[in-house]
């Protein structure tokens, strides 16, 4: 028990909870905004890959890590095109297209990674940190929280920010009105499929930004199947945070604590089997679905197609 009162343990910990959180923050939060605006977006999983992908490769020949976020991000977006064009424009299964998607970003990155990338070094390396002054000298949350990459920080801020438009903004009233009641922003003036085809390029960069986040930062390499599931739990955590991206932080850092539990559990000496250490972040999303399930609350028009005029 002593170990783990240590500061350089809690410090580590701390740190472990923030690196595993943040990529799926992300893409939950990317997932909020098009499931807002009606859009359900079952391939986040492959969104994720497609970005961790493309930011591992552009990281890895640039030796850039905002150039590889940059690209993460505008890989989500490509790979967001099919939700696009298929569901938003032509109004074709969400839920078949989505299951595609992840199908396709499995298969592909999978592809491309053992192709050109089993026989030459894929370790990225350190991430740049950023030290805030004088904050970043407090122990134990100091070294933990205040030196992290700049990434990190740009990262909060965008969500942040993203909370606010949501919640307080017109962008955010037309958003929330493209899924509870698109007929009645339509009838305001408003332009339905501007503002979903808005939504699902703006939930493509997002999640595309948590694959490269988990790639460059959390893991500082790509490898087959990197997300393992964390696109799923992404969609969990978007239908029961309400739309209210402050919760989905807070419950991402729940998964991030779950994480970093287990290797903690094994430094002060609990024997926990480490299939069940690998399943405890599984477990703790299956307890909260059971228990919040009843009060999640999902737009009425989410994977609805919207056609001008329909009754």
């Amino acid at each position: 028990m002593s170990d783990m009162l240590t500061a350089a343990f809690v410090t580590v910990f701390i740190a472990t909870v923030i690196s595993q959180a943040m990529p799926l923050m992300l893409a939950a939060v990317g997932e909020t905004i098009g499931e807002q605006a009606g859009v359900l977006n079952l391939g986040i999983e492959g969104v994720m890959l497609i970005g961790a992908y493309t930011g591992f490769v552009v990281t890895l020949t640039t030796g850039d890590f905002w150039i590889g976020m940059l690209a993460g991000a505008v890989g989500g977006i490509v790979a967001n095109l099919a939700m696009l064009v298929l569901n938003v424009w032509l109004g074709l299964n969400q839920i078949v297209i989505g299951l595609a998607v992840t199908l396709i970003g499995e298969g592909i990155t999978s592809v491309l990674y053992l192709q050109n990338y089993t026989t030459s070094p894929t370790s990225l390396g350190a991430q740049p940190k950023l030290a805030i002054p004088g904050l970043g000298d407090i122990p134990v949350i100091g070294p933990s929280l205040f030196q992290q990459s700049g990434i990190f920080w740009v990262c909060i801020i965008l969500i942040l920010g993203l909370a606010f438009g949501l919640a307080r903004t017109n962008w955010g009233l037309s958003t929330r009105s493209a899924g509870q009641k698109p007929s009645s922003l339509d009838a305001a003036g408003g332009n339905v499929m501007r503002t979903r085809s808005i939504a699902v390029l703006l939930s493509g960069a997002l999640v595309g930004l948590g694959g490269a986040y988990l790639a460059l930062l959390t893991t500082a390499t790509f490898s087959p199947m990197l997300t393992n599931g964390l696109g799923f739990i992404a969609i969990v955590i978007t239908m029961l945070s309400r739309g209210r991206i402050l919760v989905v932080m807070i419950t991402s850092l729940v998964y991030g604590l779950a994480v970093a539990i287990g290797p903690a559990l094994q430094v002060i000496g609990f024997t926990v089997p480490a299939d069940i250490i690998k399943m405890l972040p599984f477990i703790i999303v299956i307890v909260m679905l059971i228990v919040f399930a009843r009060s999640s609350v999902v737009p009425p028009a989410l994977g609805t197609p919207y056609t001008r005029g329909a009754r």
